[in-house]
């Protein structure tokens, strides 16, 4: 297992900027990819993005892409997720989580964060 916190949500206005970090501890983190989920209030967990391990390879959801990026820095066993051009429909409970898997279902990770929250406001 690999043990992870999430810091840097807030409130932000729209059209703002934040950077999630996720600091990991445990496990060897480059042996997990990493990878960020959201739950909007009153709604599911779901995707935003994930990294490979060794960084190469990204994918995002549809609603993310061309605004967030994802990156991780395995000497400082920490993840990233660099957040633009933020929308109230982004507000959201946003949790990093760890799977020895290449995947965006939230079924294939077993390693999560407490999650940090993140308020976009119009």
């Amino acid at each position: 297992q690999v043990q992870l916190v999430e810091s840097g949500g807030g409130l932000v206005q729209a059209g703002g900027s934040l950077r999630l970090s996720c600091a990991a501890s445990g496990r060897t983190f480059s042996d997990y990819v990493m990878a960020w989920f959201r739950q909007p209030p009153g709604n599911e967990r779901e995707f935003v993005a994930h990294i490979s391990w060794n960084g190469r390879t990204t994918y995002y959801a549809d609603s993310v892409t061309g605004r967030f990026t994802i990156s991780r820095d395995n000497t400082k066993n920490t993840v990233y997720l660099e957040m633009n051009s933020l929308k109230p429909e982004d507000t959201a409970v946003y949790y990093c989580a760890g799977s020895k898997s290449l995947s965006a279902r939230t079924s294939a990770f077993n390693n999560w964060g407490q999650g940090t929250q993140v308020t976009v406001s119009s």
